[in-house]
């Protein structure tokens, strides 16, 4: 390929000319993706002709040709590259994220085309680790669902018994506060096995850990030393509080409820991932976080069955 201009744009509009142009779009995505120069995806073979005609490679020992979205979550998508850097652009960068009619219309495409680019870039935000919180941390849980008043009574007798999460989802999810990061998972119960189990998998033994007064909490202070704040009587007691997790469910529930509106449980995992990541890259700059997304395209696939369940 000719020798083209990369740098990563500073804000949507630029971001919108920068990526109009096909050539640039390739070159962008195959040197994020190719440190070290493309490679076929079925023989592995470096020697490969590109085709300025097509945007494509072709391997010259198996012949087979392949384009830069293969092995990606632009694999088998009929939309453009420009569209779908423009699409990562805007939900790495959107704090309070932004719906599928919205991706729709900016983009010229169906909204039920926008609603499956935008679970394949979620997809993309996702970061597993092994690695576990070892200073401070703090544990909190949430609801996410529609309050009981904006419901129809019939829904609402058949759904909501008594208070607490009857109804809802349950968010779990830890921040550590050395390093800012967050750490969410949806939960089936708030029994103490559930809420443990995450705690465990996640903190080392031996850190600070915050929580509030659930019952589940109980226990934890024989491996962590567990500090707990009762937010009947006070919501900080000097250096114990839950204060900048409860800020993160504060950015989570503005972007649900004025942006999604409403988000099936069967998918909140996902949306929780994305706000996860503008959270823990809130310090970056756009084109950071914007490459951050597209360092973590490659090898991850998800088909239409997949979303849809």
């Amino acid at each position: 390929m000719d020798t083209i201009n990369t740098n990563l744009p500073s804000g949507l509009m630029e971001a919108i000319r920068h990526f109009s142009d096909p050539n640039v779009c390739v070159e962008t995505v195959a040197e994020v993706r190719w440190r070290r120069g493309p490679a076929c995806p079925r023989c592995k073979s470096k020697r490969l002709s590109f085709l300025r005609t097509r945007l494509m490679w072709k391997c010259l020992d198996c012949k087979k040709q392949f384009s830069v979205k293969v092995g990606t979550i632009f694999e088998a998508s009929a939309v453009p590259l420009d569209k779908w850097l423009v699409a990562m652009w805007m939900v790495a960068n959107c704090k309070n994220g932004v719906s599928s009619y919205e991706i729709a219309r900016a983009l010229e495409v169906t909204q039920k085309t926008a609603w499956y680019m935008l679970h394949r870039i979620r997809y993309a935000m996702h970061h597993g680790t092994f690695d576990k919180m070892t200073e401070q941390v703090e544990a909190d849980e949430t609801f996410i669902g529609g309050k009981a008043r904006n419901m129809h009574i019939g829904r609402r007798m058949a759904h909501i018994k008594g208070r607490g999460p009857m109804g809802k989802a349950i968010v779990f999810g830890l921040l550590d506060r050395h390093s800012g990061e967050v750490r969410t998972s949806v939960l089936t119960n708030r029994r103490k096995h559930c809420i443990q189990e995450q705690v465990h998998e996640n903190v080392a033994g031996g850190a600070e850990l915050f929580t509030d007064e659930l019952k589940s909490y109980e226990g934890l202070d024989t491996e962590y030393a567990h500090q707990v704040i009762n937010h009947a009587e006070a919501y900080v007691d000097g250096n114990v509080h839950t204060n900048k997790l409860e800020n993160f469910w504060s950015l989570l529930k503005r972007a649900i409820k004025s942006t999604y509106v409403s988000v099936e449980p069967f998918h909140l995992y996902r949306y929780l991932d994305e706000e996860a990541f503008r959270y823990n890259e809130r310090h970056d700059e756009d084109a950071d976080r914007f490459r951050r997304v597209l360092e973590s395209v490659s090898s991850k696939r998800l088909t239409w069955s997949q979303v849809t369940g």
